[in-house]
């Protein structure tokens, strides 16, 4: 059989193959309407007028990759839109609503359109004083509130939040005040309605579902916010803890609303509508409405529209009897919805719902029916030797023998034969079962992994026998979910839960046992020679000879994904500081010449008063941790922790996970929870003080604060660790929080001197950098680390205007994003990550090399 025999059974997947070159190949070269419109209507007609199938193929081929251009260009956006505001600045805002209210523990958030496909996300905190709005959709309202454009965190591989919202139409992010909330006058309900009434019924169902849940699982938090998530896919209630060892074993998909829900529930509506003696066809047109139903009310994400898709066109193969081919479909599919929106072959969901069909159908049904399929369908009507002729040989002879063993079992046991047959045939299709999801999930755990490790940078050990348990259960409690819903019993509300909850246990164990084996992201080459043995496998499947070294290929690259034999991007003999964005925080990734890699703080949520749950952001999972696999980096030496403060350690517990320090330093009042874990790890704790200085990983590292004598009854920013590290002829100084206090202790005490590079104290607060600290210690390039647009007006401007003064080159995360520094001893050279125009800050650099001279 010919190689190009897989093409020609799924036609579809050359088209789609070259709409996604030309998807890629838009968006390089930018090409205009006018530039990709007339080669497609050129491709298309010479392609109606060829009477060559080949040539036909190839001219409709082009056209699609223009079509893929085309639509880049369709969909590319105009002029940012603008709201002429500051970010501390109180704007009004007249809207109408497209998103009803979503009600999480401490915070209500809706979505208002101000214009024609410009929306905002409105947030508010709910509190004592403070009751929920519960807006519903279609309500006209006006808005006090403060607004600013989504910003991403500017680090290497961060996460695409603009992006995300964007393809959602909104492009601002509004706050409420908490002194307007508390008066009641931030929001204003307007007498004119608006939206349309086709979106009012979708919402009006989907709020119906969710109180109906609400009030069946009254008092149970848990149940109420994961049933929510998994059957209506409303995530305000759900919290991050509750999903994380769903994540870990690799069963997260089976919470999220996916096509596999739409299997399910069309699965079982099928069934009831063929029970009741429904013509097939009218079941199937009955089934498909109902998906599509469901697509819009759990909010038409694009996995539950595309299984939606999907299922109509089976429909439509099996209207004009075709036989539908799972790869084709998915290709089908593919091929509307991107060019119906072209990003989504940007995103996450749509790559991994692609690719894990796309193995199923490319690389698990061969194997299947390869291996047991054709004996789990012989074990149909067993009692029927009519069949054996027209069967498979091998199927044939696998009939037979299951019936000897079943009259065996009946001659010594005298049960009637056909109770033998299905005591034999029960047990055999429970294991064909077993053994398809495990193949199945084995399969999709392979296809799936190149994309798992550079988006979520996990592949998951125990995802295999995890996805074969705790995947049933869940494909249980959504039909069982539903019942509930529709019919009000508790009882059936309660079987759910229970199923949930032992989900949830078999997903804890299961994360027990599973190594916290994090991936980075792997070179190109390996990528691409993932990418080409896994096709290859399934092009040369049917030819037993090519199959067994296209198997090989496909271990070997997967073996070496897991193993990440490939080095960390560090350029040896330098000593480097990286300050990460983690938005009002702290975190600093510091390189030393000898190859030791430290990370001062992990940045975090800053948090006040009575907390009721954790921040899903947490600042080391999900922004430093991505930025240190960019770089290649599995394993650090040092976790520092200036201080106790949840903005410079409210990621730390996640560092210590992923990257396994043999050493935590710490400085006065340490975090006793980070201290507890860190000892229940194995790492070594070490509280430091001042100390003269001491050779590390060829550098020299002297601890200024905190003193020796320093005690403080209450966490504060002067309990900050405080270093100065020494590289040749140059000299970097980190001060945490330290503030000027501790600033005039160090000036006292003589303990200060010239450094290069200052990491300015408390993100640039006025309480810190005081003049003589500064003329003291004299840097050229300071580093401020703080939030873009920040409540605290960090860093402020008599810091600013003290530095400038001093013609001192700054680079801010709020405005530069993640900023590096390198020393080679005698040099110091700085890179920020969002290079705009610093013409002025090297300028300043400039003068002062030249003020002090060359290091």
């Amino acid at each position: 059989m010919k190689a190009t025999s897989f093409f020609m059974r799924d036609p579809l997947l050359i088209p789609l193959a070259a709409l996604v070159a030309g998807i890629m190949a838009g968006r390089v070269l930018e090409f205009s309407r006018g530039e990709s419109l007339w080669p497609i209507a050129v491709f298309a007609a010479l392609a109606l007028l060829s009477k060559r199938p080949v040539l036909r193929w190839i001219l409709a081929t082009l056209a699609m990759f223009f079509a893929g251009a085309f639509t880049v260009a369709w969909h590319r956006p105009g002029a940012p839109l603008v709201i002429d505001a500051g970010p501390r600045e109180l704007v009004t805002l007249e809207g109408c609503v497209v998103e009803p209210s979503a009600i999480g523990a401490e915070r209500e958030q809706f979505t208002i359109e101000l214009a024609p496909n410009a929306r905002a996300r409105v947030s508010m905190a709910l509190g004592e004083n403070v009751a929920a709005l519960k807006l519903p959709y279609g309500q006209r309202v006006e808005v006090e509130a403060r607004v600013r454009p989504p910003r991403n965190f500017q680090n290497p591989g961060a996460f695409d939040y603009a992006g995300y919202l964007s393809r959602q139409k909104i492009y601002w992010t509004a706050s409420i005040p908490a002194s307007l909330a508390r008066n009641g006058g931030a929001v204003r309900r307007l007498q004119d309605g608006c939206g349309s009434k086709f979106q009012q019924a979708l919402f009006a169902i989907r709020g119906a579902a969710l109180d109906r849940l609400a009030s069946l699982y009254q008092g149970d938090p848990y149940s109420t916010g994961m049933m929510d998530a998994i059957l209506i896919g409303d995530t305000a209630r759900l919290e991050k803890i509750w999903t994380e060892n769903f994540r870990r074993t690799g069963t997260f998909h089976a919470l999220v609303i996916s096509g596999t829900h739409v299997a399910v529930l069309a699965g079982v509506l099928l069934f009831l509508l063929r029970l009741c003696a429904l013509p097939e066809m009218m079941a199937l047109t009955a089934t498909a409405s109902a998906a599509w139903l469901y697509a819009l009310v759990s909010g038409f994400t694009p996995p539950v529209a595309r299984a939606a898709g999907g299922f109509s066109l089976y429909l439509f193969a099996r209207f004009f009897f075709r036989r539908g081919r799972v790869l084709n479909l998915l290709a089908a599919v593919a091929i509307v919805f991107l060019l119906w929106d072209p990003s989504e072959l940007s995103d996450a969901s749509f790559l991994l719902s692609f690719l894990s069909v796309a193995a199923i159908g490319a690389l698990a049904a061969p194997l299947i029916e390869k291996t047991f399929g054709p004996r789990t369908s012989g074990l149909r009507e067993l009692g029927e030797t009519s069949i054996d002729p027209h069967v498979e040989p091998a199927v044939a002879q696998f009939r037979i023998e299951v019936r000897l063993a079943a009259e065996t079992v009946r001659e010594i046991t005298r049960i009637p034969l056909s109770w033998c047959q299905a005591a034999l045939v029960w047990p055999l299709r429970l294991l064909f079962f077993g053994l398809e999801i495990a193949v199945i999930s084995a399969v999709i755990q392979i296809g799936l992994a190149l994309p798992m490790a550079q988006l979520f940078h996990r592949v998951s050990f125990t995802g295999l026998s995890a996805n074969l348990m705790i995947a049933p259960i869940l494909e249980a409690v959504v039909p069982l979910g539903f019942a509930a819903i529709f019919t009000n019993w508790h009882w059936v509300a309660a079987l759910a839960a229970g199923l949930l909850k032992i989900a949830a246990r078999t997903a804890d164990w299961h994360a027990r046992l599973e190594p916290n084996w994090r991936i980075s992201n792997p070179p190109a080459w390996l990528a691409l020679a993932l990418v080409l043995s896994l096709l290859l496998f399934a092009v040369v499947f049917e030819k037993r000879w090519l199959r067994w070294p296209a198997g090989f290929a496909v271990a070997a690259s997967f073996g070496l994904l897991l193993w990440q034999p490939w080095p960390a991007h560090v350029v040896a003999g330098e000593l480097e500081l990286t300050t990460i964005d983690v938005g009002q925080g702290d975190s600093l990734l510091l390189l030393f010449p000898q190859g030791k890699r430290v990370v001062i703080d992990s940045g975090g949520v800053l948090e006040y008063g009575r907390v009721k749950r954790k921040p899903n952001l947490d600042m080391g999972e999900d922004v430093v941790s991505p930025y240190l696999w960019n770089r290649g980096i599995r394993k650090l030496d040092v976790l520092v922790a200036t201080h106790a403060h949840a903005d410079h350690v409210g990621g730390a517990l996640a560092l210590l996970d992923n990257f396994h320090p043999e050493e935590l330093w710490v400085g006065s009042n340490p975090p006793e929870e980070l201290v507890a874990q860190a000892t229940a790890r194995g790492v070594r704790v070490l509280e430091l003080r001042a100390t003269v200085p001491f050779e590390y990983s060829g550098a020299q590292v002297e601890v200024l604060s905190p003193p020796e004598d320093y005690a403080a009854a209450k966490t504060g920013n002067n309990d900050s660790l405080a270093f100065r590290i020494a590289y040749g002829s140059t000299s970097f100084l980190l001060t945490g929080d330290m503030e000027s206090p501790m600033e005039y202790r160090l000036l006292a005490d003589g303990r200060l001197s010239h450094a290069d590079v200052l990491k300015v104290g408390h993100h640039g607060s006025k309480t810190s950098t005081t003049q003589p600290f500064l003329d003291a210690v004299s840097p050229s390039i300071a580093l401020i680390s703080s939030g873009y647009a920040n409540s605290f007006g960090h860093p402020h401007p008599s810091v600013i205007e003290r530095l400038t003064e001093k013609h001192i080159a700054i680079l801010r995360t709020d405005e530069d994003g993640l900023s590096t520094v390198r020393s080679d001893g005698k040099q110091i050279h700085f890179e920020p990550f969002s290079w705009r125009d610093h013409s002025d800050r090297a300028a300043a650099f400039n003068w002062a090399m030249a003020e002090e001279g060359p290091p």
